[in-house]
């Protein structure tokens, strides 16, 4: 007998790529158990693969840094608490750097990180936590159907009381703009463009700009109630803002910008953050 939930939940989280470097992403969750039925005629009961499986993925997944372990591109230090994260990337030789408690990183054992291979990793994790009636537990992350312009950004929130404090978290969001009341795919597809695999930041958090064998860098640091966070990555990579990275004043910023760059025009933005979740600002 086989059970399934699909879109159970989503995960919104960052990860380490080989070409792209840091990746903000969004995938939605969808399980298939299979076994014998029990007593009550289940497999397993439905509230119980809810309560497993989004508690799991909400705590060990979601708003975390996911890293390959086996990957020859990675450096891991430990530093009591905190993991230190080391991450060559491109053909360019350039890094990404990152210092973070231990609860912010999801060391993932795998040498590439792919829906399919972070999925094997969480079956691994979470097969031990289901009765004895389920003798098969199948994961699979898919995208939100998109038809329209979208981007990939990361970034952290330092006064957040939640995950979302962590320095390297992220998301795949739509953006949807209406100029004078028509919707632009063409200044959708302008931010979808400037912000593709983006580190947005805010200013403040700016440190340091080094230069590494002629690459030109940005290092963000601050102190949120989780502990102290720090990242290093490629100028080229990150987009700065006046505010904090909240999707409201994503929205804002967006709306702001067009608006200056399109002087005679009403603009309406509508910013997401990851699926079904955001902000809408006027300017």
């Amino acid at each position: 007998m086989l059970l399934f939930v699909d879109n159970l939940t989503n995960v919104d989280f960052s990860f380490l790529d080989p070409q792209r470097g840091l990746l903000g992403e969004t995938w939605l969750a969808n399980v298939r158990l299979h076994g014998e039925l029990d007593e009550q005629g289940m497999v397993c009961d439905f509230g119980t693969v809810k309560k497993v499986m989004r508690h799991w993925l909400d705590t060990e997944l979601d708003h975390r840094l996911a890293v390959p372990i086996r990957s020859p591109q990675i450096r891991i230090e430990e530093e009591g608490d905190f993991l230190s994260i080391h991450w060559s990337f491109g053909n360019k030789n350039e890094f990404l750097h990152t210092r973070s408690p231990r609860d912010a990183i999801a060391l993932v054992d795998a040498e590439i990180l792919t829906a399919e291979t972070v999925a094997e990793w969480c079956i691994s994790q979470l097969k031990q936590q289901f009765p004895l009636s389920v003798a098969r537990l199948e994961l699979d992350f898919t995208l939100e159907a998109m038809n329209g312009a979208y981007y990939h950004y990361s970034h952290g929130l330092k006064k957040h009381k939640g995950n979302c404090q962590r320095i390297a978290h992220g998301h795949r969001s739509r953006i949807d703009i209406w100029a004078n009341g028509k919707k632009s795919p063409k200044l959708e597809q302008r931010w979808a463009d400037e912000w593709t695999d983006i580190y947005l930041a805010t200013r403040d958090d700016l440190i340091a700009k080094p230069k590494h064998a002629g690459v030109d860098y940005y290092q963000f640091a601050y102190e949120a109630e989780q502990g102290p966070f720090d990242i290093t990555l490629p100028q080229r990579c990150c987009y700065l803002i006046d505010t904090d990275t909240t999707v409201e004043f994503i929205a804002h910023h967006i709306a702001q910008k067009t608006r200056q760059e399109n002087p005679e025009t009403s603009i309406r933005v509508k910013a997401y953050e990851g699926i079904n979740k955001g902000a809408i600002a006027e300017a």
